[in-house]
């Protein structure tokens, strides 16, 4: 169990470097900028705590936006030692398919606690908004799949 767990992990983290990478991509083809969302959940827990994150604004600022980043790098380590649990009892289930799987759950990991914030209401957004959001998360599932086999597989 506990290696499945740590290959899990270990899997998450290269899913999360493909979404990374497939985000940023496509932020300088179309010169889009970064989301704000991940700055706006911090904000809001914030609030909800009534903590601070510095004595100047942009003190606060950096914090909020590092906070933000490291919340989507826990995200995906989390789904990722999910998937390391769940992944051995579903060998029958095409490779393809539990990459979506573990995409779309990554997808909810990270865009539910946004919406039951208030931060982001995904039933409110455009077709063009969901493309941005859910083809990194699907580069995020394959790539953790993917990533999960090869360190899973037994030496021969």
């Amino acid at each position: 169990m506990m290696r499945n767990l740590l290959a899990g992990v270990a899997a998450g983290a290269a899913g999360t470097t493909a979404l990374n990478a497939v985000t940023y991509l496509d932020m300088a083809a179309r010169a889009r900028p970064a989301s704000s969302t991940p700055e706006d959940t911090v904000r809001t827990a914030q609030e909800l705590t009534g903590t601070g994150l510095g004595a100047t604004d942009d003190d606060a600022d950096n914090r909020r936006s590092a906070l933000g980043a490291l919340l989507g790098i826990a995200s995906g380590l989390a789904t990722g030692a999910v998937y390391g649990l769940l992944r051995p009892h579903l060998n029958r289930v095409p490779i393809a398919l539990l990459g979506v799987g573990a995409g779309l759950a990554a997808n909810i990991g990270t865009t539910g606690p946004m919406a039951a914030l208030g931060v982001t209401d995904p039933r409110t957004w455009p077709a063009e908004s969901w493309i941005s959001d859910l083809i990194p998360h699907l580069a995020y599932g394959l790539a953790t799949a993917v990533a999960f086999d090869a360190f899973h597989s037994q030496p021969r």
